[in-house]
């Protein structure tokens, strides 16, 4: 699989977009004018790429009028694929997102013709196109975000994917690792060729490290008339020092029997093969209980530094934390309360646990009454927050609360003003981690763990989980209503 072309495109708030980087791919787009045939359409200039990709966005900043293709409630896009209307006709599938100011996107090859359009899950490109857009993230990511450090990492984009997608086909998603570095050249004499992604050795002790990280994102309002969501985003990441040109692993994915099946599974372009029911378990179609549970294997030749093997989404059936938030003025008091129950599944033993409560629009907190059952609270320096410290575990009856009456003073310039949270609309955010755990159960078996190497390799597997836009909004108010994404 192949890509036609890339972009990065820089987006604030309120303001026209620009195209910072864009690269394009004629031998891909030769292919997708054979492949596609009468419903091939041409990737159109930047300029209009850009105009069309910000409408479909409704990034244009731009009163319009109600358009049902665009405005419907049947045009709620669950996924982030889209399609461009452009001069020669609709282009897709366009592969975007949007992240910290930027938006990045891509084109992948679909060799077949779009009309009618493939499902998504049978085509490859789209996850590699995920995989390389997420890389590139990763990328812009990595450091201070100053102005002059993001020109410096765009500078340098052209000379990564020379490396890592050369003429439009993708090789390594990973745009940190060390693999793009100059590296010794190997002898002609080596029986084995390297693969693209492998341009060193590793010579010493075999061993192989795998961590799977799960991030739980919630939102909750506790109001009859609307739903809470919640789910869960999981990335297993991977590091094999073993000897040899390319090395053969073999990975294994396990659930228990009350598992919760992983769903919109994308791939490292190292796994060499991949059983098919892993792709077709996908978070937009209904849930059933034919879904693939596991175990989930990857035969693979890793490469040499840190990648990330798989991502996946889960619906977990609930939460690991449910809660509930209620603020209300009285008099010239506001009234707090906040109720936080842990769920018997998971694990009660937290690296960290905190709730925080931020006040906008607002004065400083003039003056504080509270009880608590369980922590501490603490008041920031700017007196505009509060700190509910509950520690690494919950009391026995994994249910703990805070109730007091807070009071404001004058409102001034340097307290924090949000568009959202106004008159009684607040939320509290939950930030917490739980070591050795899954919210899916998921866990890597080390014994089902295959390396062809000389040599008994070391082992170890690791799993966390971390909250990610962990919100509960007052019961009491109005809150802004959101539904569920696969990515980002």
């Amino acid at each position: 699989m192949a890509l036609r072309g890339l972009w990065l495109i820089s987006h604030e708030q309120d303001a026209r977009g620009n195209v910072l980087f864009s690269r394009r791919y004629p031998t891909v787009e030769k292919r997708a004018k054979c492949f596609n045939g009468a419903s091939y359409v041409a990737v159109p200039e930047d300029g209009p790429f850009l105009k069309a990709l910000l409408f479909e966005l409704r990034l244009t900043g731009e009163e319009h009028n109600f358009v049902e293709r665009q405005d419907g409630c049947a045009r709620i896009n669950k996924t982030s694929v889209y399609g461009l209307q452009t001069e020669h006709g609709d282009l897709w599938p366009v592969v975007a997102f949007q992240k910290s100011g930027l938006i990045y996107a891509g084109i992948p090859l679909i060799e077949q013709s779009l009309n009618p359009r493939p499902a998504l899950i049978s085509n490859s490109g789209i996850s590699q196109a995920f995989a390389l857009l997420s890389g590139m993230l990763a990328f812009m990511n990595s450091s201070p975000k100053s102005e002059a450090e993001r020109n410096a990492k765009v500078a340098q984009l052209p000379n990564l994917l020379m490396q890592a997608c050369p003429l439009g086909t993708l090789l390594e998603s990973n745009l940190n690792g060390s693999w793009l570095e100059s590296s010794p050249v190997v002898p002609s004499s080596h029986p084995q060729k390297l693969p693209a992604w492998r341009t060193c050795t590793y010579k010493g002790k075999p061993q192989v490290n795998i961590c799977v990280v799960e991030k739980v994102k919630s939102v909750q309002y506790n109001k009859r008339d609307v739903a809470d969501m919640w789910q869960v985003y999981g990335a297993v990441s991977c590091k094999c020092d073993i000897e040899g040109a390319a090395p053969n692993v073999s990975i294994s994915l396990n659930l228990p029997a009350n598992g919760s099946p992983l769903q919109d599974i994308l791939v490292h372009p190292c796994v060499t093969s991949l059983d098919a029911a892993v792709l077709t378990s996908s978070s937009v179609d209904a849930m059933d209980d034919s879904a693939f549970s596991g175990p989930y294997k990857f035969p693979l030749t890793p490469p040499p530094d840190l990648f990330n093997l798989c991502y996946y989404t889960s619906q977990v059936p609930v939460p690991p934390i449910l809660g509930s938030y209620q603020l209300k003025e009285e008099e010239s008091q506001w009234k707090i309360t906040v109720h936080l129950k842990l769920h018997e599944s998971v694990k009660n033993a937290f690296e960290y646990c905190e709730a925080r409560i931020p006040f906008f629009n607002r004065g400083p907190i003039a003056h504080l009454e509270y009880k608590i059952t369980y922590g501490q609270l603490e008041v920031s320096k700017e007196k505009s927050l509060l700190v509910w410290v509950i520690g690494q575990k919950f009391p026995r009856s994994l249910e703990i609360s805070l109730t007091g009456t807070v009071a404001f003073g004058p409102v001034t310039q340097q307290h924090p003003v949000d568009p959202v949270c106004t008159g009684s609309t607040a939320y509290v955010k939950l930030y917490f981690r739980i070591l050795d755990f899954t919210l899916t159960g998921c866990y890597t078996d080390q014994r089902s763990i295959r390396v062809l190497a000389a040599g008994k390799p070391k082992i170890s597997a690791a799993r966390e989980v971390l909250s990610s836009d962990y919100y509960i909004w007052n019961s009491k108010a109005p809150a802004p209503v959101v539904y569920r994404t696969l990515l980002f």
